[in-house]
């Protein structure tokens, strides 16, 4: 179990926000899990099990505390040592816009996004995580990002600047 330990933690904090709720999130899960041990299907792979766990430990959280912020700037930080400074400004700029964009979104959308590329889960294993069908995923999926880029093209422009075929 301690080989998923950062993709638990990383999907709470993406969930939460906050990286302290995040590791209480992150211990529940495997609380609970270890606890639950003779419910997991040992044919199914761990992590999504763990994932859902986490899920669901996190919209409890935040139905419970009404609060939520998301976190993708550390997927945008892909910064190299030849990046200028201004190349790197730009680039934080453009994930705090990100950021805010996919914050708009509804929790749904927002965990099937940060699934399949925050996390980089393939799509069976998004399934198994959310506990819904492979096809779900998919159109979840499509419509998640369609709302995303109807949202970056109204209140985000400068993203969508240069990328527009």
């Amino acid at each position: 179990m301690l080989a998923h330990q950062q993709a638990v933690f990383r999907f709470a904090y993406l969930l939460l926000g906050d990286p302290d709720e995040a590791e209480d999130i992150a211990q529940e899960t495997f609380l609970r899990a270890w606890k639950y041990l003779g419910r997991f299907d040992p044919s199914r792979p761990l992590r999504p099990w763990l994932l859902s766990i986490a899920s669901n430990l996190a919209s409890n959280r935040r139905r419970s505390a009404s609060r939520y912020l998301a976190a993708l700037t550390r997927a945008f930080r892909n910064e190299s040592s030849s990046t200028t400074i201004e190349e790197k400004s730009t680039q934080h700029m453009e994930a705090d816009a990100l950021w805010q964009a996919v914050q708009t979104l509804d929790f749904t959308d927002q965990q099937i996004i940060y699934l399949r590329y925050f996390l980089e889960l393939p799509v069976h294993e998004t399934a198994q995580a959310l506990n819904i069908a492979e096809g779900t995923v998919k159109s979840r999926l499509n419509r998640a990002l369609e709302k995303l880029r109807q949202i970056i093209k109204q209140d985000f422009p400068l993203l969508s600047e240069g990328r527009e075929a």
